[in-house]
């Protein structure tokens, strides 16, 4: 159970409370210091998946704590980039953006309890290709937003992220009808 790429797995759901203490009230320099951890915690996720295919290492808990881990880090950073919309000048995430954000979210919970759902009958919906590029398009957003928060005087890094957060979005969206067009035909 403890194997190298589950304890890649948990160090993500780990840094969860380190990354929203470093957004609460941050200033330039803390966005900076959570822009560095942020892209080190995103590595693992890549490298978790990587390590246990190469080394034929596949287990249940790592099947299982992954998309948790994705889904309580980007849901963590996407609350705290629209809170820090009250401590900083310029909002990470506000106006018209919050509609990405709640899009993202609430696919999110749905696909979760279509999963438990599913679950219960005994019907596993494997991760399609398109939902890791969602994912990796969502930490790419949510990288550049919180950089944008770093680097203010460099306005066209926040314009990357929220361009980002609209395809992350668009592919949420697509995703999850995908999931929700499986589940539907096992429900009576």
């Amino acid at each position: 159970m403890l194997t190298l790429p589950n304890l890649l797995t948990l160090s993500r759901i780990f840094a969860v409370p380190i990354l929203v203490f470093l957004l609460w009230n941050a200033s330039p320099l803390e966005y900076g210091v959570t822009f560095v951890l942020y892209c080190l915690v995103g590595i693992t996720d890549y490298f978790d998946g990587y390590l246990a295919r190469a080394w034929n290492s596949i287990s249940r808990l790592g099947q299982f704590l992954d998309p948790i881990a994705d889904k309580i880090m980007v849901a963590a950073v996407l609350v705290m980039l629209i809170s820090s919309r009250k401590a900083n000048p310029v909002p990470e995430i506000a106006g018209l953006h919050l509609i990405p954000a709640l899009v993202i979210l609430l696919r999110e919970i749905i696909v979760s309890g279509l999963r438990e759902f599913l679950a219960g009958l005994q019907i596993s919906v494997p991760v399609s290709a398109l939902s890791k590029w969602k994912t990796t398009l969502q930490l790419v957003a949510l990288g550049a937003l919180i950089l944008g928060g770093a680097l203010p005087e460099q306005p066209w890094v926040h314009l990357v992220g929220i361009i980002c957060l609209w395809a992350a979005a668009a592919l949420t969206l697509v995703t999850g009808y995908d999931y929700l067009r499986a589940g539907l035909k096992h429900m009576d």
